[in-house]
């Protein structure tokens, strides 16, 4: 070893490539130490997210059913009224409003004082309905003192509805594990009197499944605080250690606790250590909004949120100094002149190695699995790539949104690594600008400025895009530079395309869609220059016209794989080039467009005005066909719930401020699934295209999209949009069990 060390001191290209392999050492150290903290920031920021949008779901379940119990006080009130002239009658419509609504815990009306001296000075008629049992009586006494509890005192202070933080009333209920909430108003009768305080009281057992259900993390938990700090729902005790949810509700109530707000503003965040394991978490809490102001926090804890990038660090410095000591095998190999042969074809095989590796994950990029949609009928996919290297720059994707089939396919110029770079960052691309954009002349445009920026080496793609809408067969498509598309059915024609620009020439090409109707039992073929131009030993071309004469038989065919039509093709290939090396990639991708057409066995319609005051008459309609429906009450409240938010949306948005117009509502269900479709003939617009949710804007600033659109996804089976002979076009549908 010391020889070699005086060999490498009076060598000065040995001394220069110790220090340049020292030199590399400490940037990559910097540069991982860079990246590392890079990422650190961008999971910290999805940490935050996905906590805030736990929040956000959860506080719009309680609320939902918090705004329920509210205007069932409301609407009971005016039968209350109605009724305070005859004590017995206001005791009958408490019965019925029970009896009616299973939901509710129970209700009463507490009378001011003498208010029916028939009745005693205290009067408190109360019902509710237990084990299928209805029971009705009179709660007020001396030793029952209404108007001394908070339902009482809050609606009598307040003059309007208010909510009670949650409580056991032992003394109404016989049970101590029993935790509710009473919503209460005060009521006045014809002559402007005050005659009580008419209350529902509500379980708040299903709070429980609702903070133990759909966490950020698998050792994550919720829990549900009053205004003023006082625990109403933890999670069970199997899931959490009882000791951090006990810290937890100490650290929200300690004004002392260092907090901090989060990226967004919407939340508050406290750190601790576990008292279980010294483990670092994060607690993210919040008041929600309106009535009552509860607080909502998630714990998250850090192994969970940033364990995977510790190890990577880990991994990558173990990776570092594998590669530092393999380098210094190389100058020690290097030195000794007799082994510069050997050290030569180790790092040949490495280079190997790594691109056979490079080539796997390139493959494993693409969707190759086939079937690629097995559960759909309507759409059948499938795609084939052929590097004529290790790596090369074809491409090509698709996936389902809302009911519509994104699709794309490209070429990258040139060859080998640097075009499979380009591959994979247009590939990205695709994917994340389309997954929340549907026109497809916009993606390709943010595609043409990623590619055209910092493009020294002057490469382009060509590229083709298409949005294909499942349920009318509409093909919006555009194009940059690719070669056009084959139509199979009934004959073999060629898509009408736009040539325009490849991607990465011009940054501010404005690129224009196209669009056609895809007829049923219809295919696209789709491919990449390395079809046309595959060519045999003697330099002849394979051209398209011998790719039609191969694809002919699938013309009119009714039952056919789309694998099988892409091995047609490849086959032909093979045999025309026998053998002959290739220089170029070959991609082929083909989707089958079969939708089946509905069967309804009921349907219905209603015509509304763009105000706000039509929905009750929308809430009334919906409930209705429901119920005709037999359409069970939880998943009545939620379909809804959905159809309300989308109706609300479209007259806030459809419509110029000051312009009437209508809104249709049509129902339908085949008797598998309900399918709601708004039709307007507003201004164009798109509910699905809307970004992330920030509820901490008011509703009416809140953009198209937003927090209503993500309530609607989380409700429906499945949202989407269409703009059709100048009318906005909105599909819910919702599968469902007829008992």
């Amino acid at each position: 070893m010391n020889k070699w060390l005086n060999s490498v001191l009076k060598s000065p290209k040995l001394r220069s490539g110790l220090a340049f392999i020292i030199t590399a050492a400490v940037l990559l150290e910097i540069i991982a130490t860079g990246q590392y903290l890079y990422t650190h920031s961008v999971l910290e920021k999805e940490l935050e997210h996905r906590a805030e949008t736990e929040l956000t779901l959860k506080a719009i379940i309680i609320k939902g059913t918090l705004n329920k119990t509210r205007q069932m006080l409301r609407d009971y009130s005016w039968n209350i009224i109605d009724a305070i002239g005859d004590p017995d009658s206001v005791a009958s419509e408490l019965s019925l409003l029970v009896k009616n609504n299973p939901e509710v815990l129970s209700t009463g009306m507490a009378f001011v004082p003498n208010y029916y001296p028939s009745k005693g000075y205290w009067y408190e008629p109360f019902s509710k309905l237990e084990d299928g049992k209805l029971t009705c009586r009179q709660l007020g006494s001396a030793s029952h003192n209404y108007t001394q509890m908070e339902f009482y005192n809050l609606a009598v202070k307040m003059g309007e509805p208010c909510w009670t933080d949650p409580y056991v009333d032992i003394a109404s209920f016989n049970q101590e594990d029993t935790l509710i909430t009473t919503h209460s108003m005060p009521i006045y009768d014809p002559s402007g009197k005050m005659a009580g305080v008419f209350a529902i009281d509500l379980s708040l057992d299903w709070l429980s499944d609702t903070l133990n259900a759909r966490h950020a993390y698998p050792s994550s938990f919720d829990l549900l605080l009053t205004e003023g700090g006082k625990l109403v729902c933890k999670p069970r005790a199997s899931h959490v250690n009882a000791t951090d949810v006990e810290l937890v509700h100490q650290l929200i109530n300690d004004s002392t606790v260092a907090r901090r707000k989060s990226h967004s503003g919407r939340s508050t965040i406290v750190d601790f250590r576990s008292v279980h394991d010294g483990e670092k978490g994060y607690i993210f809490y919040a008041n929600m909004r309106g009535k009552p102001h509860w607080q909502l926090a998630a714990v998250c804890y850090e192994k969970e949120a940033y364990g995977s990038l510790k190890r990577l660090r880990n991994l990558l410095m173990l990776s570092m100094l594998v590669a530092m000591g393999l380098l210094g095998l190389i100058i020690l190999r290097f030195a000794r002149s007799e082994r510069r042969l050997r050290a030569a074809a180790v790092e040949q095989e490495r280079i190997g190695g790594e691109l056979r590796i490079a080539r796997e994950l390139q493959m494993s990029m693409l969707p190759v699995k086939y079937p690629a949609f097995p559960e759909r009928t309507d759409i059948d996919v499938h795609g084939l790539l052929m590097p004529a290297r290790e790596v090369g720059g074809d491409l090509y994707d698709f996936f389902i949104r809302d009911e519509k089939l994104f699709f794309c396919i490209g070429d990258v110029s040139g060859k080998g690594v640097p075009s499979a770079l380009v591959m994979s960052i247009a590939h990205a691309l695709f994917f994340s600008t389309s997954s929340h954009e549907s026109n497809p002349a916009l993606i390709m445009r943010t595609l043409n400025e990623t590619a055209s920026r910092n493009n020294d080496r002057n490469m382009f793609v060509t590229f083709f895009i298409g949005v294909l809408d499942l349920p009318t067969g509409r093909l919006r498509y555009c194009n940059a530079g690719h070669d056009a598309p084959m139509i199979i059915g009934k004959q073999i024609s060629m898509l009408p395309v736009e040539p325009n620009l490849p991607l990465g020439i011009i940054d501010d090409f404005m690129y224009e869609g196209q669009e056609t109707i895809l007829e049923p039992n219809t295919s696209l073929f789709l491919y990449t220059d390395g079809l046309t131009e595959a060519m045999d030993e003697n330099h002849e071309q394979y051209r398209l016209q011998r790719a039609n004469d191969a694809l002919q038989i699938y013309c009119e065919k009714e039952d056919y794989s789309l694998e099988q039509m892409l091995a047609t093709v490849r086959d032909d290939v093979d045999v025309f080039v026998d053998g002959a090396e290739q220089s170029d990639d070959l991609t082929l991708l083909a989707i089958r467009y079969t939708p089946k057409g509905e069967t309804l066995v009921s349907q219905e319609s209603i015509t509304l005005k763009n105000d706000l005051s039509q929905v009750p008459v929308l809430n009334n309609f919906v409930m209705s066909f429901l119920s005709r429906m037999k359409v069970d009450t939880t998943l009545g409240g939620q379909i809804k719930l959905a159809v309300e938010e989308a109706v609300v949306n479209v007259i806030d948005y459809a419509y110029p401020v000051g312009t009437q117009g209508e809104i249709t509502v049509d129902a339908a269900t085949d008797g598998t699934f309900l399918k709601f479709v708004i039709t307007d003939m507003g201004k164009p617009f798109d509910p699905t295209e809307g970004g992330r949710v920030d509820t901490t804007l008011p509703a009416e600033e809140r953009p198209i999209g937003g927090l209503g659109i993500f309530l609607v996804r989380e409700l429906m089976d499945s949202i989407n949009y269409e703009r059709i002979d100048g009318k906005n076009i909105l599909t819910l549908k919702k599968s469902i069990n007829h008992k």
